[in-house]
């Protein structure tokens, strides 16, 4: 900390051999130390000015009202002065040292300048003594080069009590004085009589107008707001601590090797001084966000967990309804036949009783019955089946039977009525992949086949109507259950096409794929419906990679949702459209040896805002294993069980007994095998005349079963 100046109003005078007398002090007076060769000149008026300074020194001292003066009000007491009979030029000369003082600079309050009411006062500087001259005051010291100052004795005044009683230098100093010679002392006593303590503010403390939101913006080495430009321009340490460069950087010099952050003490060297190009900072605390987005969390996550419960309860519920309908109906029929026969009370009863255990017996052995098989192809190849309900046929894909005269690919008509394949009707030029009816039933059948194109075929006429060419191979196909002119198709790139029927040029629209471009396996549509769970509609498409959901906003919009399934081995997914249930099926790998075949049930997470979009996801009910191979890509079935057979049935088909897998959907349990002679690569359910069969395809043959 440098030393503070102290004026004096007095004529300061002594020889040229630089040898000042020392006079008797008081024990409180501060010490007046004279700098190396400099001196403190006054220059002095006419003697017949002299009782007018004299007359001026003894005026009564004028302090600061508050500690917060301003500089104004320093520069206008300055100007004040300089219209006097007294000119000064003050220079490094004398400097008054306190014992309390240190070598590091405090950060409470600094001790006071003690300066004369007629003195020129000074703009205080930060650590440096003021200079201030004028020409007039060069000109007059350059005709009177003789006169030289003296070190004068000071003695200060106590100064009236401030509001926050400030520590005042004079009380906590022992000074040495100088004593002036005899012509000046009668002037210089005088003179004394009147000095009095001025308050300077500390040059580093903040302003008291500054808020708590200001504390952010000053440096905390010099509590000087920091700029975007400059010296003291904004810059960091790698603690993170904010500092003004040029102060951060005198701090870390003084330091030399062993710097350490202002703040947090830790080690720090110039080149660790950061650049921030920043106009303001503020760091928003987001405490309670976190805590919020914490706790939305777990409420999805309990609420996911409660749809999932719910469906399962469905599921369940849906079993002991058809289980009640049944024993409704049986008692019904119990007390029928209680009613016919009710003069033979003991025989009745007995015949009721083995009666009611035979429709309990009959009503548990309810399942399929093999009927009859037919054959496809002779050579084999098919791949596919479908239902068309209009003609009551299935219809099995499989290459031309006369390849020479009509090569390429088509379907066979096998007709459910005799059980006898009828014709078959040529559509593409390579292998089939899909088949797909509308619910209109107007018997147009849409086709997909690697041959780079789909086709929608009129079976009353057995001809191609529409064909559109998707210039990639097209691996799966299905129509949109919620408007009959648009259909899709999934092609080996991993994207969707939608089509137009009423545009017969190309697609409408392209989806394209969220992860890799694996081939589209399967297509399926869930219609709209009034459901609180799952009240969209859209379509799911699935690829060796998992599954995504395309919600249907409008005709032209459609939102994905990637659907949580594993990333390998998914070969297929089937929807039944009733109770919103997904049918995933994963091949055998490394972690699960076996088929899988996972029920799982789609829900639809409500809208929490409107910033929030709505979202898809699935969750899994129960998991059915079949056998260790799966080398051709399957499909599989879910659907409504017929009447006497529970809520929901599964079906998939087992490459290594060569079998058709039958479970009940609702506890899991294994119903039925049905035998094949080959592998079954599609499954599709279906009714006539109130009866209800069951069909598997397989390269060769076609098989039916009956529900009894």
């Amino acid at each position: 900390m440098e030393a503070m100046e102290v004026d004096s109003p007095g004529e300061l005078h002594g020889g040229r051999s630089g040898q000042p007398a020392i006079a008797a002090a008081a024990a409180d007076a501060p010490i007046i130390v004279l700098d190396s060769g400099s001196s403190t000149e006054v220059d002095e008026d006419e003697d017949d000015d002299g009782e007018r300074r004299q007359t001026e020194a003894r005026a009564p001292p004028r302090l600061p009202a508050t500690w917060a003066f301003s500089q104004r009000a320093v520069g206008s007491a300055a100007s004040a002065t300089q219209g006097g009979p007294m000119r000064r030029r003050l220079r490094q000369g004398l400097r008054v040292h306190y014992p309390s003082q240190t070598a590091a600079p405090s950060r409470g309050f600094p001790d006071f300048l003690l300066r004369a009411p007629a003195a020129t006062v000074a703009e205080p500087g930060s650590g440096s003594t003021t200079e201030i001259s004028e020409s007039e005051e060069e000109e007059e010291e350059a005709e009177r080069g003789d006169q030289e100052a003296m070190p004068a004795a000071l003695e200060p005044v106590d100064p009236p009590a401030l509001p926050f009683s400030p520590r005042l230098s004079a009380q906590h100093t022992h000074p040495q004085e100088a004593a002036p010679n005899n012509s000046n002392a009668e002037r210089t006593d005088a003179a004394n009589q009147n000095i009095q303590p001025v308050l300077v503010p500390p040059a580093v403390a903040p302003s008291s107008s500054q808020g708590e939101e200001g504390e952010g913006d000053v440096c905390s080495i010099c509590f000087e707001p920091w700029t975007t430009a400059g010296e003291h321009r904004l810059s960091a340490l790698r603690c993170g601590h904010l500092f003004g460069f040029t102060c951060i950087q005198r701090w870390l010099k003084a330091q030399g090797p062993a710097g350490k952050c202002p703040q947090c003490n830790k080690k720090a060297k110039r080149t660790d001084i950061v650049l921030l190009y920043a106009p303001k900072l503020r760091a928003l605390d987001n405490s309670e966000q976190e805590v919020l987005k914490k706790s939305l969390e777990q409420e999805q996550s309990l609420r996911r967990k409660a749809e999932l419960e719910s469906a399962q309860y469905k599921l369940k519920l849906q079993v002991v309804t058809t289980k009640y309908g049944q024993a409704q109906q049986e008692l019904q029929e119990l007390r029928a036949v209680m009613a016919g026969q009710g003069s033979v009370y003991s025989s009745s009863s007995s015949a009721s009783s083995s009666l009611l255990l035979g429709l309990s017996q009959s009503s548990r052995a309810a399942q399929y019955t093999f009927s009859k098989a037919v054959q496809v192809s002779q050579a084999g190849g098919s791949r596919v089946l479908s239902y068309c309900e209009p003609l009551s046929c299935l219809l099995a894909s499989q290459p031309s039977p006369h390849s020479t005269l009509v090569p390429g690919c088509g379907v066979k008509k096998v007709s459910v009525v005799n059980m006898k394949a009828s014709q078959y009707v040529p559509i593409h030029s390579k292998q089939i992949r899909g088949l797909s009816f509308n619910r209109q039933n107007d018997s147009l059948l849409l086709s997909a086949a690697l041959d780079n194109t789909i086709k929608l075929t009129s079976l009353l006429t057995n001809t191609v109507v529409q064909t559109y060419n998707a210039g990639k191979p097209v691996w799966s196909c299905c129509w949109c259950l919620d408007n009959s002119n648009y259909v899709y198709a999934g092609l080996s790139n991993g994207s969707v096409l939608v089509y137009d029927t009423r545009d017969t040029s190309t697609h409408v629209q392209e989806l394209q794929p969220l992860r890799s471009r694996c081939p589209v396996a399967s297509l399926c549509y869930v219609p709209r419906a009034a459901s609180s769970s799952f009240p969209c509609g859209g379509l799911i498409a699935g690829s060796l990679e998992g599954g995504c959901f395309w919600e249907q906003v409008n005709e032209t919009t459609y939102r994905p949702h990637l659907l949580p399934l594993e990333s390998t081995g998914c070969i297929d997914i089937q929807v039944e459209t009733e109770s919103r249930h997904c049918l995933v099926t994963y091949r055998p790998g490394r972690s699960n040896p076996s088929l899988r075949c996972v029920l799982m049930s789609l829900n639809r997470t409500p809208q929490q805002d409107s910033s929030q979009l709505p979202q898809v996801s699935c969750s899994p009910l129960q998991t059915f294993s079949a056998g260790t191979s799966c080398k051709l890509l399957t499909k599989n079935a879910v659907f409504r069980s017929p009447p006497g057979g529970g809520g929901t049935l599964v079906c998939a088909g087992d490459e290594a007994s060569n079998s058709t897998m039958v479970w009940d959907a609702g506890s899991g349990s294994l119903l039925q095998k049905l035998p094949a002679d080959l592998p079954v690569l599609d499954i599709s359910p279906f009714s006539v005349n109130g009866e209800h069969f069951l069909a598997s395809l397989t390269e060769k043959m076609l098989k039916l079963y009956r529900w009894e």
